[in-house]
C-alpha cells in the first residue's frame, strides 16, 4: 500500500513538472540562456553563397579618401557607375547599406542619381516612438514599436532607386537572430511620402528588396510580430568582400561582379555598424554582413517560426512526463543512459522541424527548459541512487560492526565487494552456542542490577572471543550466545576460528568463573557446541522488524551440542572433528541423542587446539 502510494505520488509530480515545463517554454522567462542553447544546436554554417559579393568601406579605402562623412556623394556615384559601365558583366543588383538622406550639394546628387540605373536598393531607416493605440480588440495600449517616421533618400535618389529598410532586429539578449520581410507604413506616413515608394501601404526590408530584384522570393511565414528567425550561412568575415578603394582604383575587374548581388557597406569599426550575431558567439558583425545573411537564408529557405504553444506544451510535457515516469525504479546507468538518449531525440526533432520543416513550415522549439531538466532530473537521480545509497550502504555498515568484526567491515567496504544480500541465500557455515552453567542458580539471591552486571561480564567475554575471530554475532539468547562464522562475508578457515573462539571463551571463563566464585560463593562454567555444515542465513522476518541470523538442521544441532556440555566442556560434531582432525586433540565422547533427532550422532569433547602462528 505505501509503495503504491509513492508511486501514484511521483506520478502526479512527474505529470505536472511536464505540465509545468511546457508552459514555462512557451512563456521563455530564461530567453537569453535558451537563446545561447539553441542558437548553437540549429546553427548551419554551410558556408557563404558565391552569388554575394561585398563591397566594403574599409580601413583601407578610408585612410585613402579619409573620413567618410565628409565625402561627396560623388565616391558612391563612381562606385555605382563602375559597377554598371560594362553591361556585360554587370551585377544582377546592387544594395547600397548607406544612408543618403538629405541634400547634399545639387552637382553630385544628381550624378548619384543618374548612377542608380537598373537593379539599384538603397537604405531607408524606420524610426520607432512609442505612441497610444488599439490593439484588435479595441484596447487601448502603448506600443513600443510603433513607427513615427521613416527616414528616406533624398527625392531624387528615392525616385530613381528601389528602397528598403536596413533596421537590424536586435533581441532581448543583444543578438541579431531576427528579420523581417516588410512592415506596415502607418496612414500618417504614406499621406506625407505620397509621392514616393514609401506611400505604398507596406515597405520592404532592404534583404527582401535585393533579393526581390535578383529572384522571386518564395513566402516566408513569419510571426505575430511580422518576424522570422534566420540561420547564419557564413561567419565573420567569411563573405567574399573586397575593397571600395580597390574596386574605384580599377584593380577589380568586372567580371568579378558579373550577375551577382552586390552589397555596399561599412566594414570599418569607425562606422559603429557592427552587431552581435547569434551564431559566431563573441564576434562582431557588421551590418551588411548580416543584410548578406538574411539574403541568403531567404535564399535558401533557412528561416523558422516558433512552433505553437499548445504544440510546444504537449511536446515538452511528452519528453520531461514520459522521461520521469520511465527512470522511475532503473538503474542509474539506464536512467542516465535514457537521458542522454531523450536529449539527442528532442535536439534532432528541434534541428529536423528547423531545417526540414513540417507542412512547408520551419519551426524553432526551445531547448533549454528540457535540456536543464533532464540534468536536474539526471543530479536528483544520482543523489537518490548513489549518495543515498551511500548513506544506507553506511548505516548497514555500522549496524553490522556491532556483531561483526569492525575491522572486516571496514576492508570489505574499502575494497568494493561488498554485497548485503537482503533476502536468503544457501551456505557453508560454522555454528557456535555457548551458555552460562549455574547462572539460575547465582543470580536468584542477587539483586537485579548485580545480576545484570555479571551477565553484561560474560557477554563481553563471549563477544570479544568470537569477534577476535572474525565470527558474526547472531543473537543473544536470554544468557546464551549465538555465533556464526562465513557469514555474511566469506571467511578463510572458518571451521577452525570457530572452534578458536570456543578455546577462547573457555580461557576466558576460568578467570571469571574464579571472580564471580570469590564474590558470591557460587561456581559457574561455560558450556560450548560447535557444528559446521549448510544452513539458510540473511535477514529475515519482516519489512518492520528483520534479523540477521542462521537457520536450518546446522544450526539447530550446534544448540543441542551445546546443551549437552558440562560446564567448561567443548563438544564438537564429527563433520568439525574429522576437518580440524590434525589441528585439534579432541576425546570422543561417543553416540549421544540429540533432542528432534531420531539418528544419534557422534560428539568430541576438544582437549586442546593448535595456534594460529602453528598451523601456519
Amino acid at each position: 500500500m505505501k509503495v503504491s502510494v509513492k508511486q501514484h505520488i511521483y506520478t502526479i509530480v512527474a505529470i505536472l513538472t511536464g505540465l509545468l515545463l511546457g508552459v514555462l517554454a512557451t512563456v521563455n522567462p530564461f530567453y537569453a540562456l535558451d537563446a545561447y542553447l539553441t542558437d548553437g544546436l540549429y546553427t548551419r554554417f554551410t558556408g557563404p553563397s558565391s552569388d554575394i559579393i561585398i563591397i566594403g568601406v574599409d580601413e583601407e579605402t578610408l585612410a585613402e579618401y579619409g573620413n567618410f562623412n565628409l565625402w561627396s556623394r560623388e565616391k558612391s556615384a563612381a562606385l555605382l557607375e563602375y559597377l554598371y559601365e560594362d553591361t556585360d558583366n554587370a551585377p544582377a543588383v546592387v544594395g547600397m547599406d548607406f544612408m543618403f538622406i538629405s541634400d547634399y550639394d545639387e552637382q553630385t546628387d544628381a550624378r548619384l542619381a543618374e548612377a542608380a540605373v537598373g537593379n539599384t536598393v538603397m537604405g531607408t531607416n524606420l524610426v520607432y516612438r512609442g505612441a497610444l493605440e488599439r490593439d484588435a480588440s479595441g484596447r487601448l495600449i502603448y506600443n513600443t514599436e510603433h513607427i513615427a517616421d521613416i527616414e528616406v533618400p533624398y527625392d531624387k535618389l528615392a525616385k530613381v532607386a528601389t528602397l528598403g529598410f536596413t533596421n537590424a532586429c536586435i533581441a532581448s539578449d543583444g543578438c541579431v537572430r531576427y528579420a523581417m520581410l516588410d512592415v506596415n507604413v502607418p496612414e500618417e506616413i504614406r499621406e506625407s511620402n505620397s509621392d514616393n515608394s514609401i506611400g505604398k501601404g507596406s515597405h520592404d526590408s532592404f534583404a527582401k528588396a535585393v533579393l526581390d530584384a535578383y529572384t522571386e522570393v518564395t513566402p516566408v511565414r513569419t510571426d505575430s510580430k511580422g518576424q522570422f528567425q534566420f540561420m547564419y550561412s557564413g561567419k565573420t568575415g567569411e563573405f567574399q568582400h573586397v575593397s571600395m578603394r580597390a574596386v574605384l582604383a580599377g584593380e577589380v575587374p568586372h567580371t568579378a561582379f558579373k550577375d551577382k548581388i552586390v552589397l555596399a557597406g561599412a566594414y570599418a569599426p569607425g562606422f559603429q555598424d557592427a552587431y552581435k550575431p547569434a551564431a559566431d558567439r563573441g564576434k562582431s558583425m557588421y551590418g551588411v554582413e548580416i543584410h548578406a545573411n538574411i539574403i541568403q537564408a531567404l535564399m535558401e529557405h533557412k528561416t523558422m517560426v516558433p512552433i505553437g504553444r499548445p504544440v510546444l506544451t504537449l511536446l515538452t510535457f511528452i519528453f520531461i512526463a514520459g522521461f520521469l515516469i520511465f527512470a522511475r525504479k532503473r538503474k542509474l546507468s539506464v536512467i542516465l543512459i535514457v537521458s542522454a538518449l531523450t536529449a539527442g531525440v528532442y535536439i534532432l526533432l528541434g534541428r529536423i522541424l528547423a531545417t526540414v520543416g513540417i507542412g512547408g513550415s520551419h519551426l524553432y522549439i526551445p531547448c533549454a527548459y528540457v535540456l536543464i531538466t533532464l540534468v536536474i532530473a539526471d543530479i536528483y537521480f544520482i543523489i537518490e541512487k548513489y549518495v543515498l545509497e551511500r548513506i544506507r550502504r553506511k548505516h548497514t555498515l555500522d549496524v553490522f560492526k556491532k556483531y561483526v568484526a569492525p575491522e572486516i567491515v571496514d576492508n570489505l567496504s574499502k575494497s568494493g565487494d561488498f554485497e548485503l544480500h537482503l533476502g536468503g541465500e544457501k551456505r557453508d557455515v560454522a555454528v557456535l552456542f555457548v551458555d552460562i552453567r549455574g547462572f539460575t542458580p547465582l543470580s536468584e539471591g542477587l539483586e537485579p542490577e548485580k545480576v545484570v552486571a555479571i551477565l553484561n561480564e560474560y557477554l563481553k567475554l563471549t563477544t570479544t572471543c568470537i569477534l577476535r575471530h572474525k565470527g558474526t554475532l547472531d543473537k543473544f539468547i536470554g544468557d546464551a550466545t549465538m555465533a556464526v562464522f562465513n557469514a555474511p562475508f566469506d571467511l578463510d578457515d572458518y571451521i577452525y576460528e570457530a572452534v578458536a573462539a570456543a578455546w577462547d571463551i573457555k580461557a576466558g571463563s576460568r578467570e571469571l568463573g574464579e571472580r564471580l566464585y570469590e564474590e558470591f560463593g557460587k561456581q559457574v562454567g561455560f558450556g560450548v557446541g560447535v557444528n559446521c555444515g549448510e544452513a539458510v542465513v540473511g535477514n529475515i522476518g519482516c519489512y518492520f522488524r528483520m534479523d540477521y541470523t542462521a537457520i536450518g538442521d546446522t544450526v539447530n544441532t550446534a544448540a543441542r551440542l551445546e546443551s549437552n556440555a558440562k560446564a567448561e566442556q567443548i563438544l564438537i560434531s564429527e563433520d568439525v572433528y574429522e576437518k580440524l582432525r590434525d589441528r585439534i586433540e579432541a576425546t570422543p565422547v561417543g553416540e549421544i541423542p540429540l533432542k528432534g533427532k531420531s539418528n544419534k550422532i557422534m560428539v568430541y569433547s576438544v582437549d586442546s587446539i593448535e595456534s594460529m602462528s602453528n598451523s601456519e
